[in-house]
């Protein structure tokens, strides 16, 4: 599942969700790359979609590597405890 709440997109899977801040990123790629499940493909301008989500292992190497902090690696429990509180 994908959603837009401003600038930001937010990618649910099973296990995880990955907000993509769409104004941080300059496509550069380095998550796409890095990503050790090929969870992304890159749209014309190199930014991040999260096409395989349920892939996500939670690494959060597309996270540390981003030099924009463009990209945060959510465990879904913790979100969903952070939206009843």
């Amino acid at each position: 599942m994908h959603s837009h709440e401003g600038e930001i997109e937010i990618a649910e899977g099973k296990k995880f969700i990955i907000r993509i801040r769409r104004e941080r990123c300059k496509g550069c790629e380095i998550c796409i790359e890095f990503c050790p499940k090929k969870v992304f493909e890159g749209d014309e301008l190199g930014h991040p979609i999260p096409e395989r989500i349920d892939e996500c292992i939670g690494c959060g190497t597309c996270e540390l590597r981003c030099p924009d902090f463009a990209i945060e690696v959510i465990p879904k429990e913790c979100h969903d405890s952070e939206e009843k509180s």
